[in-house]
């Protein structure tokens, strides 16, 4: 039997025969997925643990913020994690830490036991996304990556998708508790998989722990994070003074850990990755695409439910058929990525999703359903051709020693860009109703109430237009990313 932790001869190992390629991807794949699943299977049941454990809402919130939050604060160690242990030491302790997390909230007695597991699982999960980003990165070549990663792509939407669903059937048939219970057996042979056939495939090389940096981290991204998570439960907004305070001491932990990582030899998180010019195309490309997706999956069920009033759960199932393409569409956008490059994706993608911005930009209290279910397949239909061909491309061209931090920076953009997303765009439709209100003659009568929130809603997706055609811009400058060190230029 092949030693887990031996080298191998070849240069990526998929293309060595004696290396089990499909074991590892499949371990990876069922235990990214449950922990993935977890990030929004709790979201419908916010309302049952309040009467459960009989807290207030802004407590039980503490169920979503708390595992942002602290996502926002592991990840961006992750890339020094992935540097001081083996593949299989790393991946059988995150799962080990999330399946104990699981277990202690399935146990739950009282809320505070609940939140605790719940934000050990947060704990595994951070550092399993660009773990894993990083394990296919060092197991496939460049020429092969955009089908797998886009089996990443799928694993991250498709999850999400389904959870809310998914924990409406579980609350309503089974009780709260089973929404933990089931993913246990799941986490358990995800472990079992992996003991067998996980075997290493990174450089263990043991980098300086900077204290400093792990503390301007753990401020600065845990900071933003909460601040402008609660701007958007706070009724003052960015007004309120606990929410500025942490935003300020969020962007100061920022800039102090940037400014230190610069100067160090070995880096927590190496910025460098911004000397390589896909990487950072690929970052504003995920930058707008996770803006433009917010946008919707926060707008747009507010719209439903407000004007059209739809109730919460019709909601939900006309969001589900885009999540659900958006994952399928995924491993073959990355197989078209691999065959023709980037440009040919991103091109029209970007352009569809411009034109599917601005007509979301004119919905109005009489707009079709079918509409809405359309523009929605639209715009998740296009993220799935530019948000992972795009990370794929950028991650391309860094050298191997770089794979750990690139992934690790692209995944803690995506709690910060989440937080900051959802509190901007509430903010902005908010900002846009009172003005309407202000001026209207009579800003108490229900349909005046729900023509102001039309209008938030318009201005919201006008500004999602203007960041699309940003998009289109960016797309015409991408082309085909080789490792640094190959240094060829591919214009496709």
């Amino acid at each position: 039997m092949k030693n887990q932790d031996s080298p191998t001869t070849y240069e990526y190992l998929a293309d060595d025969p004696n290396v089990k390629v499909m074991p590892i991807m499949l371990s990876l794949i069922i235990g990214a997925f449950f922990a993935i699943l977890n990030e929004t299977l709790l979201n419908i049941a916010l309302k049952t643990l309040m009467e459960e454990f009989h807290v207030t809402l802004p407590t039980v919130q503490w169920m979503a913020t708390g595992f942002m939050l602290v996502m926002g604060v592991v990840i961006p160690a992750s890339a020094l994690l992935l540097q001081w242990f083996t593949t299989r030491q790393l991946f059988l302790g995150i799962m080990i830490i999330f399946t104990i997390g699981t277990t202690i909230s399935a146990l739950a007695v009282n809320f505070p036991m609940l939140l605790a597991g719940r934000l050990i699982q947060a704990v595994g999960t951070g550092i399993l996304i660009p773990f894993i980003f990083n394990v296919f990165l060092l197991l496939f070549p460049p020429e092969r990556r955009g089908k797998i990663m886009g089996m990443i792509g799928l694993v991250i939407m498709f999850a999400p998708a389904i959870g809310p669903t998914l924990s409406g059937v579980i609350v309503e048939y089974l009780g709260w508790r089973y929404l933990f219970i089931t993913v246990i057996p799941f986490s358990l042979f995800s472990i079992a998989f992996a003991y067998k056939y996980l075997i290493n495939v990174s450089e263990v090389t043991k980098p300086k722990i900077d204290i400093l940096s792990l503390f301007f981290s753990t401020i600065g991204f845990g900071g933003i994070v909460y601040g402008f998570s609660a701007a958007g439960d706070s009724e003052a907004g960015f007004l309120s003074p606990n929410v500025a305070i942490t935003i300020v001491v969020g962007i100061a932990g920022i800039v102090l850990f940037s400014i230190r990582q610069l100067k160090l030899e070995e880096p927590v998180m190496d910025l460098r990755v911004f000397k390589y010019p896909m990487y950072t195309h690929a970052v504003f490309m995920f930058l707008i695409i996770i803006m433009a997706m917010f946008s919707s999956e926060i707008i747009l069920p507010m719209y439903m439910q407000g004007p059209l009033g739809l109730l919460p759960a019709t909601a939900g199932l006309v969001l589900l058929p885009g999540s659900i393409l958006n994952g399928v569409m995924s491993p073959f956008m990355g197989h078209l990525f691999d065959k023709f490059g980037p440009k040919i994706l991103m091109i029209p993608a970007t352009i569809v999703l411009s034109l599917t911005m601005f007509m979301m930009s004119r919905l109005s209290m009489t707009t079709p359903l079918w509409v809405i279910v359309v523009g929605y397949l639209l715009l998740m239909l296009t993220v799935s051709a530019i948000m992972m061909p795009a990370e794929t491309n950028g991650l391309n061209q860094l050298p191997k020693r770089l794979y750990p931090h690139g992934t690790s920076l692209m995944s803690t953009l995506q709690p910060v860009a989440g937080a900051i997303g959802v509190s901007v765009f509430i903010s902005i439709m908010n900002a846009r109703q009172n003005h309407f209100l202000q001026k209207a003659s009579n800003p108490t009568d229900p349909t005046t109430i729900k023509e102001a929130m039309v209008a938030g809603v318009e201005l919201v997706y006008f500004i999602g237009f203007v960041l699309a055609i940003v998009a289109v811009i960016l797309a015409f400058f991408v082309y085909r990313a080789r490792p640094a060190d190959e240094k060829i230029i591919d214009n496709n």
